[in-house]
């Protein structure tokens, strides 16, 4: 890809989501990214419905603030980081902040939770989102994750949910993690990865198709790659075939599923 292109990617999908950000809960505001999702999320209700299908518990659903929760994502994230009380916590597309906010809970008081988001808008509705909820150990930054504004070994935990795959760029993502990854510190992401090699007329949609965290998915050699790369170790991409039964309405009709998959995606900084 060229850099005009990347640049056009990127601001594809910064348009989506600025779209979901600013959406008001009504029948006439779509709100899911995925291209097909076309049966409007009207509810706190609905996207909690989605979530649960993601792998989040009631308890968690209910634990976040209302307008937290956009329904987006394809995994829980939060399941699989083990954090820990006083750990300082990085969300990659920390979108309207419900990551970041469960990820508070459990780091305490003596913990932090930085969400980073290319999007005004949700940074903005997220920070609105921490005021309502008394979040205090939150901290939503404007910023592009391939360049992460954040300081050198400063994170002992890495979280993200279905937005590596919606960069043009997953080397240097991958690269910045790392940097920002104190000695010791974990990546722990749900993302989409390929089982198959996608079609011409879906690989090469990078508009619709890439903004709805289809087309611009990478195949598990290639995410495993990228990170050894950048210096991980004890990389481990586990794809997640239950996950197939919420991805097949992403596209209706053109059996996606066959092609991609959510997967959990774990690895050190030595």
């Amino acid at each position: 890809m060229t850099k005009l292109t990347n640049d056009e990617i990127r601001q594809n999908v910064r348009s989506r989501y600025k779209q979901v950000a600013v959406q008001e809960a009504s029948a006439e505001s779509c709100c899911h990214p995925n291209i097909q999702a076309t049966s409007c999320c009207t509810t706190s209700s609905d996207f909690n419905t989605i979530s649960s299908e993601l792998g989040y518990s009631n308890e968690e659903l209910d634990s976040v603030p209302d307008g937290a929760n956009l329904g987006l994502g394809c995994g829980n994230p939060q399941a699989i980081a083990s954090l820990k009380p006083g750990e300082v916590v990085l969300d990659l597309g920390s979108g309207g902040g419900f990551d970041c906010f469960l990820a508070s809970r459990q780091v305490g008081e003596t913990g932090s939770v930085i969400g980073v988001d290319m999007t005004p808008e949700m940074v903005s509705r997220a920070r609105s989102n921490a005021t309502k909820g008394n979040f205090v150990n939150t901290d939503f930054r404007l910023g592009e994750i391939e360049h992460l504004p954040v300081a050198d070994n400063m994170v002992d935990v890495i979280i993200s949910n279905c937005v590596v795959n919606l960069s043009p760029d997953k080397q240097q993502v991958f690269q910045d993690s790392f940097r920002v990854l104190k000695k010791g510190g974990r990546l722990a992401i749900s993302d989409i990865v390929t089982t198959a090699e996608l079609p011409p007329e879906i690989k090469d949609d990078l508009n619709e198709l890439y903004s709805g965290c289809i087309s611009g998915a990478s195949s598990i050699d290639e995410i495993e790659a990228m990170l050894c790369q950048s210096g991980f170790t004890d990389i481990s991409v586990e794809p997640k075939d239950e996950s197939k039964a919420f991805i097949k309405d992403w596209i209706k009709g053109s059996n996606i599923e066959d092609y991609i998959v959510s997967a959990v995606i774990k690895a050190i900084k030595p």
